[in-house]
């Protein structure tokens, strides 16, 4: 996993060898516009062999701070992009990191919470029903939620949008424009959309415009 040293970010193996995959690893995540800061926070780290051998992993802490869950995602060759445990993904990804009280931006994979920035929870390619345990949160704590899905998405974005006002859940809808989802995005770019997000309720004519987005 990558550790930071006085000496800047170091290469230790998952069985403690040094290896020379951390510069690929490196570049990958810098050409995915990540930083140094971003690494370190997210706690990602990386196989450079075995099962998921040539891959970055994103793991997930739930409240007691144990692992939940984690994303392994390909910076090779591999055709399958991601190759993730085989575990329930009814989860809430990095549930000890978030908080319900403030407002909550719900985006389609890792990569796009890391640049959504602070309070930004991934579906993990799912939806959100009434018994996931993250739509029972949101409820629970009467959550502002932000949805910023990606743009092809857009008809799970309005069954999601419909379930949540009808819980009376504000909600507000970020358009992504030409971007096809919020990890192409900057951070900077994320946040101006973000301002500029939509209100959103039962009656609002873009509840049925977004299906044609």
């Amino acid at each position: 996993f990558f550790f930071q040293a006085e000496d800047g970010i170091r290469d230790t193996s998952v069985t403690g060898v040094q290896t020379c995959a951390l510069p690929i690893s490196m570049n990958y995540l810098h050409d995915r516009g990540l930083s140094k800061q971003d690494i370190l926070k997210w706690k990602i780290g990386y196989c450079s062999e075995g099962e998921f051998g040539s891959r970055i992993i994103i793991p997930s802490f739930d409240l007691d701070g144990d692992l939940s869950y984690f994303i392994a995602r390909t910076y090779g060759d591999d055709w399958r992009r991601y190759m993730n445990p085989k575990a329930s993904k009814d989860i809430i990804f990095n549930h000890l990191y978030l908080d319900f009280e403030q407002d909550l931006t719900i985006v389609e994979g890792v990569f796009d919470a890391i640049k959504a920035g602070d309070n930004s929870v991934p579906l993990l390619g799912s939806t959100l029903t009434e018994n996931s345990k993250l739509f029972k949160e949101i409820v629970e704590n009467k959550t502002n939620v932000y949805l910023a899905l990606d743009k092809d998405a857009h008809k799970k974005a309005l069954k999601i949008l419909r379930l949540l006002v009808s819980y009376d859940i504000n909600v507000k809808f970020v358009d992504l424009q030409s971007f096809s989802d919020v990890g192409d995005m900057s951070k900077e770019e994320f946040q101006m959309r973000k301002d500029h997000a939509v209100q959103l309720d039962g009656s609002n004519f873009l509840m049925n415009k977004i299906i044609n987005i």
